[in-house]
């Protein structure tokens, strides 16, 4: 399947607002409509990249007797704002897709319910996010990076920016779209792997070159990498202008994956100085109508099956230490040796502010 028929399927889905996976596992009978005391239907909430191979969440019904259903809510902070503002009772059992940029959010407000997932002790303690509470489980980590088109640029003979002061020089003037770091995750990452490298005084300033470089904003990572970036199958066939833009280390695979014939190199690159380690997580949400299938579900998100299958799914690294990374993602993917982080607690004092900022002198 090409990317771009990839991109449609989910986009319906997603216009749906139940994913394609809720299907997996067979119907409840009983429950049909949804999460419920007694009801043999689990109900993941998440972002819309949340994607699985329906024989494991099938694996999964078999192990366990749930069904997982699930519900896309758009991009990971704006599911996050939707599951906000119906804390209490809430669509489903367990949210996919807070991350150490957003977890003070999800905490404050008291969104999740603590359990320990069995089989946690397979997870380094560097990434699990709470782990005195265990109000979240990590899941998966990705690096936000900058991706280029190797063609653009080996055909005008620039060498691609590997920093982030490489892209407020003028030779990579226009050519660089980032998301809003109000409404995508992605976006918010850059932000801060900004205020990290540049610090809470300096990150201004940088924005300031980037504009008057010309950066792109737009609303969300699918915009931005299948509409405006040259270098995807999707932005290709959108006929985007911008060679580079904000997404993941492990970007370059999915090139490789949905094309047709698979190329023997990836046409997309990193800039590895440009990038921001991101863990995500889930947790059990309060109020959750069937919280005994939400605690199986969090065990099965960091079981062996289900963390070896996310990498050519939703292209990121397992955090269980016994999971092995399929070979076209090590081979494709980038491995960034340094990337830029920021304590949880920093960032909790800080992104409100950062990001009002950030909007004011970007968006404006």
């Amino acid at each position: 399947m090409s990317t771009t028929k990839k991109i449609t399927v989910a986009a319906l889905a997603a216009a749906l607002g139940v994913s394609t996976l809720a299907a997996c596992g067979g119907e409840d009978k009983d429950n049909a409509s949804g999460s419920g005391s007694g009801s043999k239907t689990v109900t993941l909430v998440s972002h819309d990249s949340f994607n699985a191979t329906p024989a494991v969440l099938k694996e999964f019904t078999r192990q366990t007797g749930y069904t997982v259903k699930v519900l896309k809510s758009g991009d990971a902070v704006e599911a996050l704002n939707k599951e906000i503002l119906t804390k209490g009772s809430p669509q489903g059992d367990v949210f996919f897709g807070v991350d150490n940029t957003t977890l003070s959010r999800a905490l404050d407000n008291e969104l999740f319910t603590p359990y320990e997932a069995k089989g946690l002790e397979r997870v380094p303690e560097t990434l699990q996010l709470d782990k005195d509470k265990h109000r979240v489980t990590p899941v998966d980590t990705g690096d936000i990076c900058v991706n280029y088109d190797k063609k653009y640029f080996a055909d005008r003979k620039l060498a691609p920016p590997q920093s982030l002061e490489d892209l407020a020089k003028p030779a990579y003037k226009n050519l660089l779209v980032v998301e809003n770091a109000e409404r995508s995750s992605p976006g918010l990452g850059f932000l801060l792997g900004t205020a990290s490298a540049y610090g809470d005084s300096g990150w201004q300033d940088y924005w300031k070159k980037l504009k008057a470089n010309g950066v792109k904003v737009v609303d969300s990572w699918e915009l931005a990498y299948n509409q405006e970036f040259s270098g995807s199958a999707g932005g290709k066939e959108a006929k985007g202008d911008r060679p580079l833009v904000v997404s993941y280390a492990s970007s370059p695979p999915v090139e490789v994956l949905f094309a047709e014939p698979q190329p023997k190199e990836a046409p997309t690159g990193v800039s590895t100085g440009t990038c921001f380690r991101q863990t995500e997580a889930a947790g059990l949400l309060k109020g959750a109508k069937n919280e005994a299938g939400g605690k199986a579900l969090l065990d099965f998100l960091i079981s062996k099956k289900f963390q070896e299958d996310m990498p050519l799914n939703m292209f990121v690294n397992p955090v269980a230490e016994d999971a092995k990374l399929p070979a076209l993602f090590t081979e494709f993917g980038e491995v960034v040796a340094a990337p830029r982080t920021m304590a949880p607690e920093k960032i909790a004092d800080n992104r409100d502010q950062w990001i009002e900022s950030w909007s004011s002198l970007v968006l404006k």
